[in-house]
């Protein structure tokens, strides 16, 4: 059980795997329910409206080991999904599911018995009936099915309501774009949904009611090159063509569909389908480097139902381990006219140089962001900027210093320190956190990123370096006389 549970689920990948199993039981309508009490949370349920289980299949659904035979289209692959994916997250997974012939049954495993006596429990008749009535009509109507988690890891313990609202606010952005993301091809059907939803059990008030939105990554308004998409085939020995479906997206684009996944190193290259689910969002697995210059480019790779040694999926169907004669096959991979794969690389290139070259500058590479800045600051800095290739990031964070600075640059660990004497009047008494204060960060940056660039100090720099330490301490001081604390 230990094992089995250790499989390095995040929230989000564990979510998706239970949702991907009401897909599989032709659910129409999925629900996410988070239940709080007050300012604490309680649980996380996922309720569909698929076929559900009888008695003997809930058996095998939560068999450590048990085998069943899946569809050649079915998203569940391994049959471990539901049990390592639950309890790598939560203390318990309760499953009560009926069929329209049925009545409700239902299992727990709790995993301190797991571990103990690898004992799973049955779920009382009267209590799965009930969980089942709670959910009627909302999606439950003759059949479906409730996975429910008890003792989350990731939910906030002896917080106040202002966290816990923090703390749903992100969850429910996160796994919303995740879900989005992997599953954008079932939610563009008319009768697919997923719906994340919050309630107070005590007040029974719904804090949150949302639908799940499809972000294709392959959703750009108009096309960056007139010549794209464009189909390319690499011929493998071991199993046939694959198609490579090649995309160049508009430059500077700032809709979702291109922003939210990851970085702009991350979001280029491969993605990955297996029967319409997206199993690994970008990333050119070890064909070539990821580049600022290829951050237009995308690539729709649907994977063989068969794919041998040559594909191999992850557990937590997140990334696609490839074998080297598919990044062999690249290198001769073209399409029906004739154009390479190469050439497809070379044209995404070219359009996002061209891009920056109209906007009338070809802006200076810089030793990126890292550590203590805000995901999405980060983000930003590196599509606006160039990051120079194995430079080790410049972080910041608040330390103690002498009450006449307000930031000191520690070369050693490549930092950029911000005085904790000023932290409260910079949040205005708001608590701080590992990415607070993005604005004055992203402004320090802005000052002191070059320094890290150089061994030693010129006049220049010196002369710079007193100045802005003088004004931002006048500054910092006024803030802090005038917030009070």
């Amino acid at each position: 059980m230990e094992a089995l549970t250790s499989q390095g689920y995040g929230f989000e990948a564990a979510v998706a795997d239970l949702v991907d199993n009401s897909i599989d039981a032709g659910a129409k309508d999925v629900v996410i329910h988070f239940l709080r009490d007050g300012d604490d949370l309680l649980s996380l349920l996922i309720i569909d409206d698929g076929c559900g289980m009888t008695e003997d299949e809930l058996d095998v659904a939560m068999t450590v080991g048990g085998r069943r035979n899946y569809a050649a289209n079915s998203l569940g692959m391994f049959g471990t999904g539901l049990k390592s994916a639950s309890l790598s997250q939560a203390s318990a997974v309760t499953v009560v599911s009926r069929t329209k012939k049925t009545r409700p049954a239902g299992l727990q495993w709790v995993m301190e018995r797991a571990r103990d006596g690898f004992q799973c429990d049955i779920v009382d008749p009267h209590y799965a009936q009930s969980l089942i009535d709670r959910y009627h009509r909302c999606p439950i109507e003759w059949h479906g099915t409730v996975v429910r988690w008890d003792g989350v890891k990731d939910f906030p313990r002896n917080v106040g309501g202002t966290q816990t609202g923090r703390y749903l606010d992100r969850m429910i952005n996160r796994l919303g774009a995740h879900l989005g993301l992997q599953l954008h091809r079932f939610l563009a059907r008319e009768d697919f949904n997923i719906t994340i939803a919050v309630e107070d059990v005590r007040t029974n008030t719904v804090y949150t009611d949302l639908g799940v939105v499809g972000l294709d990554p392959f959703g750009y308004p108009v096309t960056g090159h007139r010549d794209y998409p464009r189909t390319f085939v690499a011929d493998l020995d071991s199993i046939g063509k694959v198609e490579l479906t090649a995309h160049i997206w508009t430059p500077r684009s700032s809709v979702s569909e291109y922003k939210a996944v990851g970085s702009v190193l991350d979001r280029q290259g491969f993605y990955f389908y297996r029967n319409g689910r997206v199993v690994q969002a970008g990333g050119w697995n070890n064909f070539r480097q990821p580049e600022q210059h290829l951050s237009l480019a995308r690539v729709d790779v649907a994977l063989p139902p068969s794919g041998g040694d040559v594909f191999r999926l992850t557990v937590k169907k997140e990334g696609v381990e490839v074998s080297p004669e598919f990044v062999s096959a690249l290198e001769s991979a073209s399409d029906d006219s004739g154009r390479s794969f190469a050439d497809y690389l070379s044209d995404a290139q070219t359009v996002y140089r061209e891009a920056r070259q109209r906007q009338g500058a070809v802006r200076k590479a810089v030793i990126p962001p890292g550590r203590g800045f805000a995901p999405s600051v980060k983000e930003t800095i590196t599509d606006e900027l160039p990051p120079i290739p194995g430079e080790e990031p410049i972080g910041v964070e608040w330390r103690p210093l002498a009450d006449d600075m307000f930031f000191d640059i520690d070369r050693e660990t490549r930092t950029i320190v911000l005085n904790k004497r000023f932290r409260s009047a910079v949040l205005n008494g708001r608590n701080g956190s590992l990415n607070d204060a993005p604005l004055v960060k992203a402004l320090m940056f802005f000052l002191l990123h070059e320094v890290f660039g150089k061994e030693h100090n010129g006049p220049r720099i010196k002369d710079n370096l007193a100045l802005w330490q003088s004004v931002l301490i006048s500054a910092a001081r006024v803030e802090r006389d005038q917030a009070g604390v």
